[in-house]
């Protein structure tokens, strides 16, 4: 080196120990020079390969540009002015060394690189350039050295050496600087780049190198927030390679790619086995070859590979990421320990504690940078393959066969979907663990190893043993959580029977014993809580304890093994730091294990899934077809524009003939022809959850006159004006709101609308009344139908159309028996005319039940419904369902707040409400539910109030004590070991180390028993609150007047049950634990580098401010990006399984690729809210981060500046706590938001917790004698009433007096009044002015259930709740076995309920779905029977059941309450004729009131009525 330089390389004397330190020329004109080219070349072979792969388009050529290059140009040239001086030298006899060629050279080859770089970059569109910024940096940093190295010989000699070069130095120094300084500014977006047409582009392709190293772009969002709540116009757009398109491509390219591989394969062993046993050659060994070679090549695509190819690389990128960050996360330990050594060394020369220092922030700086690019590539890749498997589900999902779609549920499918792909994307996120881990195992043991020798093992044999501890504990947790699940789901479902069925609870005064029953359950579910909050206190015990454990074990080993062994600060400190390090990866493994298991399974599902058959595009178009076993050869031919009916049996083949003409069936032999567009109809309607415009119009263009026309023929007109919306009505999922006939008669207007070339009909006339099918084959199918001149197949059974049709097939066990017109079957006297006869028979029976079931489509055209529907929604059928559509209705609703136009039954229900004009109606209807409002902005104190109240303030109190104690308990036994360490050392060895091992032992069990007994105080209050919180939500809802119940949809109660109760349950409890854990770290931390550094004081507030101001900006954004995803992720799935049950009309439709687009949006929707998300977090990391790296820097710098007063203990203690700081600052930060996000479920529950309540149920001192009501006399007293404040009076000063024993029936038309009446008399409404007396007791006085429970009610709607018929009969077990056999028998129940097993504990499932409704209502009477009571109100039901049922109740109440007063409110008056007296009402007046004798006699209204029934 020293013939290269002309001088020595290296002079320690001259570099290190010395105050002023300074390199040799040597080491600055080799090292120092090539540094930076080094890094440039390396860099380039890779740079250049991805600049080739990435073109965006160019740039042109700016000012910025044009100065890049001049200055690289001016730099090539300084250096070679430099190689020619030295030519110069060279002519002039003063030989230089070698070096001086060299150095310019290579200096000046670098430069013109870096600059051709500049102009390479701008024509491939690279607008920042991270590459060059280092070289950049790198240059800047390595001339900084002979800068000061120069001035300093300069000074010193007092005069200038080799000027020339001199001045070429400074020149070049000038020159990098402004270099450094114009790279970091970026250039114009590139041109001829794609358009960016999005309104809101994301800024992240367009920032520069550092924006995205520090991602500083996502402030602009982050201040946004700040100042308003974020809303959906707010958001980015995605970048273009995240969205679904691109990705599914991919995706789907690999994948085929993958499948045909594989094809290919199997295809060769089989061409190479059949040669083989054709040509007979070798007996022996190829065929055993070939026997081999077939088992391996079968093998199945497999998904996984072309994932890996898809994502594969991009994932790879990060996984380089967090190999530097794991290496450079054990350079600090080691700095530390150079430190503990510098300070114990009391003449070092200051600048090394400074070098360390600074050192030491550079690389946890850089650790941060790196680590955060490590997490962004995998969070984006994470999203990327959840995008790419919903999105390729999804396609497959619409081209499967049906054989396949049998093979799995629907509900399975969009678990694929929604669970299997989330499942990858959390597994992707610390993947990179599997190796890392290991790793950093690995590392941390080695540096050990050199720190301590091989007591190390004892620490790491404490670590492994906790292993398998924590992971029982996580077993056994789990086991309780699916036992908890199971409680709720009961709890749960129990709310909705009660909520569905709360009027009937009401009227029959039951509450008690429901509420009993829920808070039975509730006990469990708290029971199990419990248990898992003892397990959980245990494993926060074990986490806690275990680095101490660790470090105990060992350090006791350690000095315990050779009195020889010293335990000195820089020992105790760094393992300290390293045992820090050790715990993340041990932690972790176990778990990614377990997620990897998980993952595999979800990959199998998946993997199956995308294997199944798929139908063939061209199956119908070149005719090939023939249907699964269903069809034998059938040849057929229909010419283009008739009408063809289809006519069969059940299960003959008729649907299955259709579908094969869609190309739905599987083809075994023959051919099918399709010639046109089709339109189908299929047997059961489907209709998609959007308003009913847009389900008619599916995808075509709006044309109002075709539109028009097509809702005449399809009599929706009339159904039009129910709704409340007019055809802007939303429908909900399976199209719930409504009726079958409508729903069947919009699918047909669908198929009229779309004005295709054939027309497949699947029994489209089936779901309508026979009216309405007249109408519609009339208008649209018939000979003189909007159809006409169309090629139409129409499946039937009604066989009134055949006449007019033009051709008959008949189907007989999938074959055609015969076909022709009409009369020419006829003649034949075949399968057909058989058919006929069986159906004619049928025809009338036929004709009476549709009309039964479909009673309400007409009725609810002619808007006749009653004011019953309050007590039950008119079609027995539907109802569940439409229970069920209010639940989701209202989930939806509370993640995002409710679509104003979402239309429920509760709705329906209002526009029936009497007397209104009929105008104002339809706003008032809109204006009954109210949409949920969503919380934004913060959230206020009081709500954290309310909690701490809920949990109990002193046990608050207790536990933030307890807090404090822990973390005094774990500053003192870190003090205790840094106060160890400082014990002098005498003849080798440390005295009285058993008593320093024993208290150090002493107090970090103390910590940890603390430790424990503060979660487990903490669980069991949040258990309490739990507890507190439920019961008064349950008990208010038990309390609520019937009026907010008909304005609350189901759903959104139950929401306060389900969801909003499980955060209070297990979400809030551990997010608050981690908070206070984190906060109080960051507290001890603060104390102890300011007890042993007091000058760090001055930085706390700076800092402190800079945090504050970061959260906030954080938690804001943070929050609300969460709660829009969560409003945009349901869309997707329940787009996804309506697709699914769907198919087959979207395919018919030729509608696949817009419902693909439909997808790709929701699911793009729902990522631009994610992808911020992703990125708030790596944006708080870096700030968070830097802060904590900050705490570290100063820590390092004071310990220097104060080393002469400081011990060597004391430092190694405030950094070591310095270091670890910067998680549980992160982590404080993210639990804030999280607590932030969550206490709001508290606030909503308390919201329901204190709805108004109606009168107390028993009045003390205002109970009615027991035997009241002896008489049972009534009298309404100028009576008014009113169904909420705003709304007009139902019934108008009534005055009546019914004597005791009589039997009134009450008739009216609809809207009358005549059900208000009863809901009067059980103040489920309360009076406006007037009173009702019975037996001259004022109902208003006494107490609700003391009145209720006192009347009988029958309803009309009968109401069954899950569980034995006993409970349903006699919830509080007040009557004997006997009591409730007697009143079976008397309601003719003896019979079904004896021949049962189980008899009186016979269940009824949920509505009473196992008996018919005839049985469901006997039981309602039964109830009366049994309590028999002076009152009885019966409120007949709408719609006949089944007369046979109603004569025997009719039958029973005449001879069993014989001597009660009656009051019946009728619909049929043969039921009334003989009654003691009729009270007519009309418009909410008594209208007529008398024997019905003289009421027929006075021609009145009750004349006219018993007119159209034909009584009179």
């Amino acid at each position: 080196m020293e013939v290269f330089c002309g001088s020595r390389f290296w002079d320690s004397n001259l570099s290190i120990h010395t105050d002023n330190p300074d390199l040799t020329p040597c080491f600055q004109n080799t090292i120092l020079a090539w540094i930076p080219g080094i890094y440039l070349w390396s860099a380039l072979p890779f740079y250049l390969l991805y600049l080739k792969h990435n073109k965006r388009g160019y740039i042109v050529l700016s000012v910025l540009s044009r100065f890049k290059t001049l200055l690289g140009a001016l730099l090539w040239c300084v250096s070679w002015a430099d190689l020619f001086y030295s030519f110069h030298e060279l002519l002039q006899d003063r030989t230089p060394p070698p070096v001086y060629f060299v150095t310019p050279l290579v200096v000046g080859i670098t430069v013109l690189l870096a600059t051709l770089l500049i102009q390479y970059e701008r024509l491939r569109g690279v607008q920042s350039s991270g590459v060059l910024i280092i070289f950049w940096f790198l240059s800047v940093l390595c001339a900084v050295g002979p800068f000061r190295s120069k001035i300093m010989t300069t000074t010193a000699q007092g005069h200038v050496n080799e000027r020339f070069r001199f001045t070429t130095f400074y020149i070049y120094f000038a020159l990098i600087i402004i270099e450094l300084i114009l790279s970091c500014f970026k250039e114009k977006p590139p041109f001829f780049s794609p358009v960016n047409t999005n309104p809101n582009p994301c800024p992240e392709s367009t920032s520069g190198f550092l924006s995205r190293l520090t991602f500083w772009w996502f402030t602009s969002l982050a201040i946004l927030g700040y100042k308003r709540p974020l809303e959906d116009k707010d958001l980015w757009s995605l970048n273009e390679e995240d969205t679904s398109k691109i990705i599914v491509q991919q995706l789907n390219r690999e994948w085929d790619k993958e499948k045909a591989e594989c094809k290919q394969k199997e295809d060769v062993t089989y061409m190479k086995k059949s040669n083989y046993v054709l040509n007979h050659v070798g007996d022996g060994p190829e065929e055993a070859e070939v026997l081999i070679r077939d088992k391996q090549h079968n093998r199945k695509p497999s998904f996984l590979k072309a994932m890996i190819r898809t994502f594969g690389p991009y994932f790879l990128i990060g996984s380089f990421f967090k190999l530097i960050q794991d290496l450079l996360s054990f350079v600090n330990p080691q700095l530390l320990s150079v430190l503990i050594s510098f300070i114990k060394n009391k003449d070092a020369p200051a600048w090394w504690g400074f070098l360390i220092a600074a050192l030491m922030f550079i690389c946890a700086v850089l650790q941060t940078l790196i680590l955060h690019q490590h997490f962004q590539y995998c969070f984006v890749t994470g999203m990327r393959l959840r995008t790419g498997i919903t999105g390729v589900i999804y396609r497959k999902s619409l081209v499967i066969t049906n054989s396949a779609k049998r093979s799995s549920t629907v509900g399975e499918i969009v678990n694929l979907m929604s669970v299997d792909a989330q499942r990858f994307m959390d597994l992707v996120t610390f993947l990179n663990m599997l190796w890392s881990a290991p790793l950093q195992i690995f590392l941390a043991l080695y540096f050990l190893w050199q720190t301590l020798g091989p007591s190390v093992l004892a620490g790491v044999a404490v670590m492994v043993l906790l292993i398998p501890f924590n992971s029982a504990i996580a077993m056994k947790t789990r086991a309780f959580q699916v036992e908890q699940m199971r409680h709720k789901d009961s709890r749960i479902k129990l709310m909705n029977e009660i909520l569905g069925g709360i009027k009937v609870l009401k009227l029959y005064a039951w509450e008690p014993s429901f509420s009993e029953k829920v808070l039975e359950i509730r006990k469990n579910e708290l029971q199990v809580l419990k248990k898992s909050a003892y397990l959980n206190s245990l494993s926060n015990f074990a986490w806690v304890s275990a680095p101490f454990l660790v470090a105990l074990t060992t350090f006791a080993v350690y000095v315990s093994v050779d009195e020889k062994n010293i335990l000195d600060a820089e020992k105790a400190f760094v393992s300290l730091s390293l045992f820090n390090i050790l715990k993340f990866p041990l932690s972790m493994l176990p778990q990614v294990i377990g997620n990897i298991a998980q993952a595999s399974v979800s990959l199998k599902r998946i993997q199956q899934f995308l294997s199944h058959d798929e139908l063939d595009p061209k199956c119908v178009e070149t005719k090939v077809i023939a249907p699964a076993c269903f069809l034998h050869s059938i040849n057929l031919l229909v010419p283009s524009g008739a009408l063809v009916a289809i006519v069969g049996h059940v299960g003959c083949g008729k649907s299955s003939l259709v579908s094969a003409l869609l190309g739905e069936m599987e083809k075994l032999e023959g051919e099918v022809a399709v010639k046109g567009s089709v339109a189908y109809v299929p047997q059961q309607a489907w209709i998609q959850n959007a308003t009913l415009k847009d389900n008619i119009l599916f995808g075509q263009a709006f044309n109002d006159q075709k539109y028009q026309n097509v809702l005449e023929a399809c009599a929706l007109k009339t159904d039009l004006e129910v709704l409340p919306g007019g055809d802007q009505t939303e429908i909900g999922e399976k199209g719930i709101n409504l009726s079958g006939g409508q729903r069947q008669r919009v699918s047909l207007a669908r198929a009229v609308y779309s004005g295709s070339d054939i027309y497949l009909l699947d029994d489209p006339l089936s779901a309508v009344d026979s009216h309405v099918a007249k109408h519609i084959f009339d208008k649209v199918i018939g000979p003189e139908g909007a159809l006409k001149g169309k090629t139409r197949i129409l499946v039937t059974h009604g066989i009134s159309f055949l006449p007019q049709v033009d051709h008959i097939v008949v189907l007989v066990d999938g074959k055609i028996s015969e076909m022709g017109s009409y009369q020419d079957l006829l003649k034949q006297n075949k399968a057909f005319a058989e058919f006929l006869r069986n159906y004619a028979l049928d025809e009338d029976i036929e004709e009476d039940e549709s009309t039964m079931l479909e009673e309400e489509e007409v009725l609810l055209a002619e808007d006749t419904l009653s004011i019953h529907t309050d007590l039950a929604d008119n079609e027995p059928v539907t109802n569940e369902v439409r229970k069920q559509f209010l639940r989701q209705l209202s989930v939806i609703s509370s993640e995002g707040g409710e679509c104003p136009n979402k239309m429920s039954t509760k709705r329906r229900v209002c526009e029936k409400k009497p007397a209104e004009p009929p105008l104002p109606r339809k706003n008032l209807s809109e204006k009954l539910i109210q949409a949920e409002t969503t919380e934004t902005g913060t959230v206020k104190l009081s709500v954290f109030w309310q909690y701490v109240k809920a949990v109990s303030p002193v046990i608050s109190l207790v536990i933030c004590f307890l807090y404090c104690c822990q973390n005094a308990v774990a500053i003192g036994a870190n003090v205790w070991l840094s106060d160890w360490t400082n014990e002098p050392v005498i003849n080798g060895t440390q005295h009285n180390t058993t008593m320093r091992i024993g208290v150090y032992a002493a107090l970090g069990l103390l910590q940890g028993l603390i430790v424990l007994i503060c979660s487990f105080t903490l669980a069991m209050g949040g258990i309490n609150a739990a507890r507190t919180l439920h019961a008064a939500l349950l008990e208010n809802k038990f309390h609520t007047p019937q009026s907010f119940y008909d304005t609350t949809p189901t759903g959104r109660i139950i929401n306060r049950f389900s969801k909003d109760i499980y955060v209070i349950d297990e979400v809030i409890p551990p997010t608050i634990l981690m908070f206070l854990g984190t906060f109080f770290t960051s507290l001890s931390t603060m104390i102890v580098i300011i007890a042993s550094t007091p000058l760090f004081t001055v930085v706390i507030i700076p800092l402190a401010v800079l945090y504050f101001f970061v959260q906030r900006f954080y938690v804001a954004t943070s929050r609300q990006l969460k709660r829009l995803e969560s409003v945009s992720r349901s869309p997707i799935y329940s787009h996804f399984s309506e697709t699914v049950s769907g198919a087959s009309v979207i395919r018919a439709y030729r509608r696949v690729k817009s419902f693909v687009d439909i997808s790709d949006m929701k699911i793009d929707e729902n990522l631009k809210s994610y992808y911020p998300g992703i990125v708030s977090n790596r944006w708080l990391g870096i700030r968070v981060e830097f802060v904590g790296n900050c705490i570290v820097l100063f820590a390092a710098l004071f310990a220097v500046i104060g080393k002469n007063s400081l011990n060597a203990g004391l430092v190694g203690l405030s950094v070591s706590y310095a270091l670890q700081v910067t998680m549980s600052l992160n982590w404080m930060v993210r639990m804030a938001s999280e607590l932030e996000t969550n206490i709001v479920a508290v606030e909503r529950i308390k919201e329901y917790s204190e709805t108004e309540t109606e009168a107390p149920w028993i009045i003390e001192g205002k109970s009615p004698p027991e035997d009241w009501p002896s008489k049972g006399e009534l009298e309404f007293v100028n009576y008014s009433v009113r169904y909420r404040k705003g709304l007009d009076l139902v019934l108008k000063g009534l005055n009546l007096h019914v004597h005791g024993g009589e039997k009134i029936g009450i008739v009216g038309r609809t809207g009358a009044g005549k059900s208000s009446m009863t809901l009067c008399l059980f103040r489920i409404l309360e009076a406006v002015k007037g009173e009702i007396k019975i037996d001259g007791v004022k109902i208003s006085e006494i107490g609700l259930h003391d009145l209720r429970s006192r009347l009988t009610i029958i309803p009309q709607d009968p109401v069954l709740f899950s569980g034995t018929l006993r409970m349903n009969l006699d919830p509080f077990n007040k009557y004997s076995d006997e009591e409730i056999w007697k009143a079976l028998e008397l309601s003719h129940l003896k019979r079904f309920v004896s021949s049962q097993p189980s008899m009186l504990d016979y269940e009824c499932s949920e509505g009473g779905e196992n008996l018919s409704v005839g049985q469901r209502q006997l039981i309602c009477l039964a109830r009366a029977l049994l309590r028999k009571t002076r009152i009885l109100v019966l409120d007949e039901a709408t719609a006949a059941v089944d007369l046979e049922t109603d004569d025997l109740i009719q039958m029973t109440i005449r001879t069993q309450f014989e001597d009660c007063t009656v009051l019946t409110i009728a619909h049929r008056l043969n039921t009334i004729m003989d009654y003691t007296r009729v009270l007519v009402l009309d418009n909410g007046t008594i209208a007529e009131f008398d024997t019905p004798t003289s009421l027929i006699a006075a021609k009145g209204i009750f004349y006219s009525m018993a007119k159209d029934a034909g009584l009179a």
